[in-house]
């Protein structure tokens, strides 16, 4: 694989920063807490890095997030085309509320779930898969960043029993919506219960985006294409969608009751398994 512009760059800059400050490989690696063949990857442009990996540097190196901002611009250029404004967009809100009637939102999954959501169909190579299961681990760190964004989801109950990945990966992911629901304040979990037939939310799933400045911004996805809208008619309407789905919510706390139920559906987690027969 040839390696982008950006990622180049990454690794000539790590060069240069860590030989003025007179480190071996081997010893920034160590100072970051990362392996020395990964920041040997890196520097040769082999492999793309984390923002964690990049923040950990710029900490270690002194560059005053010099790093931060080219994986930053680095993670974009991974990110499909049509789904590069509407990044920024997420990046930069303030508050965020997502639909989501099949899926898990990508914000909240698990490495393991958006890794067998992006492979199932068959459409992306692996290095594509794995290219992108980076990218959205990347986004998820504005859930943890100082001052996140509110993110409020509402996620369609039968989103909790579609088999990705299978029975492991869904007990583990949806543990994990519980755990982001209990430890991230401002992360608000909604589940529309079974018990409701139609509703307008079985029409597709949308996002709406509150910027630092400026009126709320949509983010729609079909199968085909998706489409961002910010004009005041289609702004209203899905307000008025949004409100709609969420009158038919579950609460907070009964909906991760809920999640929690449908965990234990997958069976019990194998690290407790293996906790209660270490013999075997």
């Amino acid at each position: 694989m040839t390696p982008s512009p950006m990622l180049e760059h990454f690794g000539e800059e790590l060069k240069v920063a860590r030989a003025e400050v007179g480190m071996s490989q081997a010893q920034l690696a160590e100072a970051i807490n990362y392996s020395p063949a990964m920041v040997t990857k890196v520097e040769n442009g082999e492999r793309r890095p984390s923002a964690d990996f990049a923040k950990r540097c710029d900490a270690v190196l002194g560059t005053n997030g010099l790093f931060t901002r080219i994986q930053r611009r680095l993670s974009r250029e991974t990110i499909m085309s049509w789904f590069q404004e509407w990044a920024g967009i997420e990046e930069e809100a303030t508050a965020l509320r997502w639909f989501e009637p099949l899926y898990v939102p990508g914000l909240l999954q698990t490495e393991a779930y958006m890794r067998a959501v992006l492979s199932g169909p068959g459409l992306l190579s692996k290095e594509e898969v794995e290219q992108q299961v980076a990218t959205r681990l990347d986004r998820q760190e504005i859930l943890t960043r100082d001052n996140p964004p509110l993110l409020t989801v509402v996620v369609d109950e039968m989103a909790l029993y579609r088999r990705i990945g299978g029975p492991a990966v869904m007990r583990e992911q949806l543990l994990h919506l519980v755990k982001v629901g209990e430890s991230l304040p401002r992360v608000h979990i909604h589940v529309v219960p079974r018990s409701v037939e139609a509703y307008v939310g079985l029409d597709g799933p949308f996002v709406i985006a509150t910027p630092p400045t400026g009126e709320d911004i949509v983010y729609a996805e079909g199968q085909l294409h998706a489409r961002i809208f910010d004009s005041a008619p289609d702004l209203k309407a899905a307000v008025r969608l949004w409100e709609s789905i969420r009158s038919v919510a579950l609460s907070h706390q009964q909906s991760l009751e809920l999640i929690l139920k449908a965990a234990e559906t997958y069976g019990p987690d194998q690290r407790e398994v293996a906790q209660e027969h270490p013999e075997q």
